[in-house]
């Protein structure tokens, strides 16, 4: 369970303090990345989802046995990012730093599939010694 609640903590901890600087960003990253953002109600709904991800992240850690169901939601989440990012990438309709992006959510997503296989059976082998 430890496992479970430091995987859980760090992505959902990090992810929020890594995005929300993303919140003033628009304007710049329009200009580094073209072409520049024409529907910013995407860029900011995007952001917003996934920081409301990231706190369900920090949800789970609270009690992992508890929540383990959602740790499958999470691992989709993360795998679902990952094959967008490289289904866009091999259409060259992104760049090659947004693999780097996928990357990362890849390895949380494999984490967070470890944390579900660790904390299998926990719940019954708490309730048998309560009881």
């Amino acid at each position: 369970m430890k496992f479970a609640k430091i995987v859980f903590w760090c992505a959902g901890v990090g992810g929020i303090v890594a995005l929300t600087p993303m919140y003033f960003l628009l304007n710049f990253l329009s200009v580094r990345i073209p072409p520049p953002f024409t529907h910013p109600v995407f860029y900011y709904g995007f952001i917003a989802v996934v920081q409301v991800w990231h706190a369900a992240f920090c949800w789970i850690a609270t009690d992992p046995v508890r929540f383990r169901p959602m740790m499958l939601f999470a691992v989709m989440e993360k795998f679902v990012f990952v094959f967008v990012v490289i289904v866009l990438w091999l259409d060259r309709q992104a760049i090659a730093v947004f693999l780097l992006v996928a990357a990362a959510d890849f390895l949380l997503g494999v984490l967070f599939l470890a944390a579900f296989l660790k904390t299998a059976g926990l719940r019954e082998r708490v309730e048998t010694v309560l009881s």
